[in-house]
């Protein structure tokens, strides 16, 4: 089978809404119209494909609740323009447009989609609470110092204090990732069924997956790839490649 069956439910356009009856009280039957949400991404994504680039948490979260969306590729320079800036004031992607409604900020999206489907929030008030603080935990405490790496590695290098730097944001990354693995145990998801919380931890997680820091905590390891093997993961996964490859000049 082609690769694109795999984002058969994803169109790189605006519009399609799709009407549904509602059957009213008395009997009479009204139509309503769901927006097929529209998400912004890299026209040209610097990960080269590999699912790092922060659209891929909105793509994978629509994918696990089964609501079929559209992406709108952005470049750089497009990024910065007035137009995309009414969407996202700094300037960067993902957005999300739904009807009236614009979100910017890859948890935020991630968060409402969670709230308005099944499949992301346990129904548990406790453990839907614990499910959005691990969402808060993987953005605020893991994070930060993975992209401080990041950002070190690509524009500190030349630095004679560079090493030293290094140093420490990678001593900070592995003391989370202990912390982490403690907490996980040899339990699958970090607290019961898999959640947005996962979605989001594994999502962070995977930017250190070249770097093979992962591999020193096996649990970590197992567990960012159970992440991997589902489905909707798979398919998100494929979207957002199918995006890079087109993009990848023929040969003569």
């Amino acid at each position: 089978m082609p690769a694109l069956t795999l984002i058969s439910r994803v169109a790189v356009l605006d519009g399609q809404n799709t009407p549904k009856a509602k059957i009213e009280p008395k009997g009479e039957i009204t139509m309503t119209l769901t927006m097929t949400p529209t998400i912004t991404a890299f026209e040209r994504s610097p990960d080269g494909g590999k699912g790092l680039a922060r659209d891929m948490r909105v793509r994978w979260a629509l994918e696990e609740v089964g609501q079929p969306y559209n992406v709108r590729l952005v470049s750089f320079s497009e990024m910065k323009q007035p137009a995309h800036r009414t969407l996202h004031p700094f300037g960067q992607i993902p957005t999300y447009e739904s009807g009236d409604l614009t979100l910017f900020e890859s948890g935020a999206i991630v968060f409402h989609i969670a709230e308005r489907h099944t499949g992301l929030l346990p129904d548990d008030a406790n453990s839907r609470a614990r499910a959005i603080a691990w969402m808060f935990a993987a953005l605020n405490t893991m994070e930060p110092p993975i992209v401080d790496r990041e950002i070190a590695t690509y524009l500190e290098g030349d630095e004679s204090w560079y090493e030293q730097r290094l140093r420490v944001v990678e001593d900070r990354i592995r003391n989370r990732l202990l912390e982490l693995s403690r907490h996980l145990g040899d339990a699958d998801w970090l607290d019961g069924a898999f959640s947005a919380g996962d979605l989001m931890m594994v999502s962070v997680l995977l930017r250190l997956k070249d770097l093979g820091m992962v591999d020193d905590y096996p649990n970590l390891s197992t567990y960012v790839a159970r992440g991997e093997a589902r489905p909707a993961f798979k398919r998100a996964f494929a979207a957002q490649l199918a995006v890079f490859t087109l993009q990848q000049p023929t040969e003569e």
